[in-house]
């Protein structure tokens, strides 16, 4: 698994979680809309901390930048 995520790919990531979640823990998100909304947002949050994202590796698209060997 080759970490394809940059820093701000998973910046954005974390802040959509968060404000997903308080919107569901508020409850101005519920039902079925608040339940599709909440596997997003864990889908969000883990493939933040992993820096994977396996959408990313099928389109072939990386948002991380490579390290330059010293």
């Amino acid at each position: 698994m080759k970490k394809n995520l940059g820093t701000i790919d998973k910046l954005i990531r974390f802040i959509a979680a968060a404000s997903l979640g308080i919107l569901l823990l508020t409850g101005e998100i519920s039902g079925t809309l608040g339940i599709v909304l909440g596997v997003v947002a864990v889908i969000f949050l883990l493939t933040g901390v992993i820096s994977f994202c396996p959408l990313y590796t099928i389109f072939k698209i990386s948002t991380r930048t490579r390290e330059v060997a010293k």
